[in-house]
């Protein structure tokens, strides 16, 4: 995920489904929690946690640049094919070229998450 020590990372969509060794380890690699969704905080970097019926995918990309740094990734955290809430990733390119974000990349994070990259148009 190219996130270092000393980032500070802003963590979206938090909900008990998330895949908990997934946040301690990036807890582990920037040596601090995750901010939450409501810190004013300028960030390194956003974690979005998405499933379908979560709302507009639009929406929550464009809330998650509010305090992003320039140049600063975020990554659209979705459930795996055939997992409960999953998102067809077409629906991820096209809310994150509406809200002004590209998508860079997307691997399989942990069991039951795929994470995609996103960078800003620049």
């Amino acid at each position: 995920m190219s996130f270092t020590t000393g980032q500070i990372v802003q963590e979206f969509g938090y909900d008990d489904d998330v895949d908990l060794d997934l946040r301690d380890a990036i807890e582990d690699l920037i040596g601090a929690d995750l901010e939450d969704e409501d810190s004013q905080e300028i960030v390194d970097g956003v974690i979005l946690w998405w499933r379908d019926g979560d709302g507009d995918l639009t929406d929550a990309m464009v809330d998650t640049l509010a305090t992003l740094a320039p140049g600063a990734p975020v990554w659209v955290l979705v459930p795996k094919a055939g997992r409960d809430g999953h998102v067809l990733p077409a629906e991820i390119q096209e809310s994150a070229g509406t809200a002004g974000l590209r998508v860079m990349s997307t691997v399989s994070l942990a069991a039951d998450w795929t994470g995609t990259r996103l960078a800003s148009r620049s």
